[in-house]
């Protein structure tokens, strides 16, 4: 069971969204405004937040900024048409993943199982990769000796890319192992996560040393 945070302003899709993912066993709490919703997240710290991109107010992608700006907590979007620009938007603020409305709860519960599966690695020591630290026991990551936050997503990115050094995973590979999506599933979420993990870790994320392109064929995490 998780604690789930559902930032969503229509009453009826808010109340149907809440009631269904308490059917499947988890415990939600309902905000219909992004203030409220902000506040409702300082308050309560939940494990994961559901939020509607199309807010009054303060609206979806600055309530995601500002979870991000403090918190590594997932998040997952809902949008209304899956417009490309929505999606894009919602991943470049720090979404881990997306929902396109009419959400059916099944497929929403199975994107916040996975998604909060994701923050588990397997226990099997410590990789260093030049000034990068990855221990994958306690899932600390730091740079220079410096630690380095990640989401749950980009950590669980680094784990897969850097368990085989110089192996090419291609982005199908990395929504199935990463996102557990074991459909044709979208390319963005990879694209948008790789740019966000590079930020983080590279020194010069224009050219990247640990997660480098493998031009028409993926990603690949550069050797020791």
């Amino acid at each position: 069971m998780a604690a789930i945070l559902l930032i969503e302003d229509d009453p009826m899709v808010r109340r149907g969204l809440q009631l269904a993912l308490g059917r499947h066993g988890h415990e939600v709490e309902a905000a219909e405004t992004g203030e409220d919703g902000l506040r409702r997240f300082r308050s309560t710290v939940p494990d994961l937040v559901v939020l509607d991109l199309m807010l009054p107010g303060v609206d979806g992608l600055e309530v995601c900024r500002r979870i991000r700006a403090s918190s590594e907590v997932p998040v997952i979007i809902l949008t209304a048409r899956g417009d490309d620009f929505d999606v894009v938007a919602g991943l470049e603020a720090g979404a881990d993943d997306y929902v396109v409305k009419p959400a059916q709860p099944t497929v929403l519960d199975a994107r916040v199982r996975a998604v909060l599966r994701r923050s588990v690695g397997t226990p099997d020591g410590v990789r260093e990769h030049r000034d990068l630290r990855i221990d994958t026991a306690s899932l600390a990551v730091s740079l220079r000796g410096e630690p380095i936050a990640l989401t749950p997503t980009e950590l669980r990115l680094l784990l897969t890319l850097s368990r085989a050094p110089g192996r090419v995973f291609s982005r199908q590979q990395l929504l199935e192992e990463v996102w557990e999506h074991d459909y044709l599933g979208d390319s963005r979420l990879v694209d948008n996560c790789v740019q966000r993990l590079r930020a983080k870790i590279e020194a010069d994320p224009a050219s990247p040393e640990y997660v480098q392109t493998v031009r028409g064929f993926g990603y690949r995490f550069g050797p020791a």
